[in-house]
């Protein structure tokens, strides 16, 4: 067999072509993500709301509503709520986080366990892109267009939120309604990449593309662009690899990121590149 026919032969499949499609779209919006999240220093933000969506889903489907519905209130949720008891309470954003967060996948677990469902745990928890119908296709489709639209237009002004508060504030931009507008975003873009990674590995795809682009770029749209290359050459190529060698799809998708996030490490270091850091 070529490699033209390795390539081409899963797209003779319609589940395949559905498979590649949203494992696109998915890395698509969480590359975009990822740049301002590695900026901000929100990693542990993504990783907190992927895991409170799971009690948003197994009520979702206790209730006979499509899963997304609740893994979308259960995620905004829990991210305005973080944001909200951290301007009232003196408490850092990571200890809120690590509340939150624990005590909601704590709770989902518990549903789980007591809800009577034909829903396989590991589908939830690791994804099923490739089991993925067409109307589960098109919601993901529709979440991760609607939120790279706004991030992008949008980049200006998140960018210097990323970067500096003060100064976003001085030039009269919005603070609250940008910091809970990017959280926001971030639980649709989990919503959004459930079906692909599912709620545990969702957080490598929030960051791995960011903090690749970081390692070589020392420009925002640079890195922004590159993180959008990274991220789409892993997820098409771990969803063929994943068709290929019969293996679970989020985790080849992740694999094949962080092996890119080790080249960029590699490259940067036998180049003796040297890069002006963007963090703040």
């Amino acid at each position: 067999m070529s490699w033209l026919d390795w390539l081409m032969s899963p797209l003779s499949y319609p589940f395949m072509q559905r498979a590649l499609l949203a494992a696109l779209a998915t890395g698509t919006v969480c590359a975009v993500l990822s740049c301002f999240l590695v900026l901000k220093g929100w990693s542990l933000m993504g990783d907190a709301i992927s895991h409170a969506v799971l009690p948003g889903i197994v009520l979702a489907f206790a209730a006979g509503l499509p899963l997304a519905v609740g893994a979308l209130v259960a995620g905004v949720g829990c991210a305005l709520g973080t944001g909200y008891i951290r301007d009232r309470c003196r408490l850092k954003e990571d200890t809120v986080m690590g509340i939150l967060y624990t005590g909601m996948f704590g709770f989902g677990l518990v549903l789980f366990t007591r809800i009577d469902t034909d829903q396989h745990l590991n589908h939830i928890l690791f994804g099923n892109v490739l089991g993925i119908s067409p109307r589960e296709l098109l919601h993901t489709l529709l979440i991760a267009g609607v939120v790279t639209l706004v991030v992008l237009l949008k980049r200006r002004d998140l960018a210097l939120f990323c970067f500096d508060v003060g100064q976003a504030t001085v030039l009269g931009l919005r603070i609250p309604l940008l910091h809970y507008g990017l959280l926001c975003l971030l639980g649709l873009t989990v919503v959004a990449s459930l079906q692909a990674v599912g709620v545990i590995l969702v957080i490598a795809m929030l960051i791995t593309p960011g903090i690749t682009a970081l390692t070589l770029c020392s420009r925002f749209d640079a890195m922004l662009a590159l993180a959008l290359l990274t991220a789409a050459v892993a997820s098409l190529s771990g969803t063929l690899l994943s068709f290929h060698f019969d293996a679970a799809t989020g985790p080849c998708i992740v694999l094949v990121q962080s092996l890119l996030f080790v080249l960029a490490v590699a490259y940067r270091h036998i180049t003796g590149r040297r890069r002006a850091s963007l963090l703040p």
